[in-house]
């Protein structure tokens, strides 16, 4: 049975639920300080990919999590919801309907995007909001590695970014968009560039994994955050959905096996299940992992003190479930 929960240090799972309403201050009391109490790490599969896609996270995130993002936004006159929304929907381009992001970012609400996302485009053109994205992750990412040389950071974009430039595109539309952008010239904002593409990568291949598995919006939070050790709600509260969505979803998932009744913890079967949806999601980057080669585990070594310092910083989710969810 769904319970509406509080997180960790008081963490309200209704914060990200209307347009206009959050600031950026408020967001980062809520995610980025850290832990009054302490929570079990995740344990994910130690594959190459997700390896990867952890390291790089923080940094891939940088562009809405960071203050230096929040103040370009604000800026912009958008809150924090319209400033994630819109600056990541507007590699889609300009007039970019609502639905069609919904359906790109698979997670969401989609009745969240109806009226918020024309109001932001229309408080910050398409070229305006793209621009100040790029120069909010620049800079947060600057600050958070103030003790990391730039020639450091440029290798790591170099490399993700030549693997990245090759693979195919076929079904991955928000990669896609992002690839055909023009990249930043700073080392630091390329490698937020080249991290946020290995991001949407993996996302839309997670996306198409778990539409094979037969599971929607709701169910696709809902496995996840209990996968991950989080109360149902906690985290899948925040992608717009209500009570009543989410106990429809673990009842669901309890008919199917895959969830206990009380909705607290993940059957055998749902845990192998989802376990064969990360599997899955591992494969859909393999292109990735094979045109990385030998280079791999240095780039995973190399953007681990990164990554550290963006943590360290308060410019990620200080909540290592939070990191490990996306």
């Amino acid at each position: 049975m769904y319970r509406r929960p509080v997180g960790p240090a008081g963490r309200c799972d209704g914060l990200f639920t209307t347009f206009g309403e959050v600031n950026h201050a408020e967001v980062a009391a809520a995610y980025l300080t850290p832990l009054a109490v302490d929570v079990v790490e995740p344990k994910v599969p130690d594959t190459p990919a997700r390896r990867l896609r952890d390291v790089l996270e923080p940094i891939a995130t940088i562009g809405w999590w960071s203050s230096a993002a929040g103040e370009q936004f604000a800026d912009a006159g958008l809150d924090f919801l319209g400033g994630y929304v819109w600056g990541r929907a507007a590699s889609l381009g300009p007039d970019v309907a609502a639905d069609v992001v919904a359906a790109a970012f698979g997670v969401f609400e989609p009745s969240l995007f109806a009226s918020g996302i024309e109001t932001a485009r229309q408080i910050a053109p398409h070229e305006e909001v793209l621009a100040r994205r790029a120069v909010g992750a620049t800079e947060g990412l600057v600050a958070a590695t103030s003790g990391i040389s730039a020639t450091d950071v440029e290798h790591c974009a170099r490399r993700l970014r030549a693997a990245l430039d090759g693979v195919d595109v076929t079904a991955r539309p928000l990669f896609s968009a992002l690839r055909s952008l023009p990249t930043p010239d700073d080392p630091h904002g390329g490698l937020w560039r080249a991290a946020e593409m290995y991001r949407e990568h993996r996302g839309d291949g997670h996306l198409a994994a778990c539409v094979a598995a037969g599971l929607d919006a709701v169910e696709m939070n809902v496995v996840t955050e209990v996968w991950l050790g989080y109360p149902v709600g906690e985290y899948s509260a925040t992608r717009g959905f209500g009570p009543d969505r989410l106990e429809h979803a673990v009842q669901s998932l309890a008919a199917r096996g895959w969830l206990a009744v009380d909705g607290r913890e993940l059957t055998a079967q749902g845990r192998a299940a989802r376990e064969e949806i990360e599997a899955a999601t591992d494969a859909s980057q393999q292109a990735v992992i094979e045109a990385l080669g030998e280079e791999l585990e240095p780039l995973i070594q190399d953007l681990s003190g990164i990554s550290r310092a963006v943590i360290t910083a308060c410019a990620a989710p200080a909540d290592p479930r939070k990191r490990a969810a996306g």
